[in-house]
């Protein structure tokens, strides 16, 4: 079953505060991450332009693992951006696409 996270983040003035260069080797560095885990897939948008959000950008995950959903935050978490306090995780929505069809299939077989 496929399971979508929105990943709702709030960078800081700290992180605007950086250097372009050094934001850009962070989100090297973070992408990296990312790609360790191909099981999970990830967008990136950028939402501090649009008025109305209490968060700045957001991440639209898709995977068939929470355990490598979860392994790939736990990385994330030890990285010098989250832990210098450059962002945070403001709220996580998440759902299984489709699932009552998955339920009427393997539980109700029809």
């Amino acid at each position: 079953m496929n399971i979508i996270q929105i990943v709702l983040l709030e960078f800081y003035p700290s992180w605007l505060a950086l250097p372009r260069e050094i934001r850009r080797e962070y989100a090297k560095s973070l992408e990296e991450i990312i790609a360790k885990y191909p099981d999970v897939k990830v967008r990136f948008c950028d939402s501090e332009a649009f008025p109305g959000s209490n968060f700045t950008d957001f991440l639209i995950c898709e995977t068939e693992s929470l355990k490598s959903y979860h392994f790939m935050w736990e990385e994330i978490r030890d990285t010098e951006p989250y832990t210098h306090g450059y962002f945070k995780i403001k709220d996580v929505i998440m759902g299984a696409e489709n699932a009552f069809q998955s339920y009427e299939k393997e539980s109700l077989k029809i």
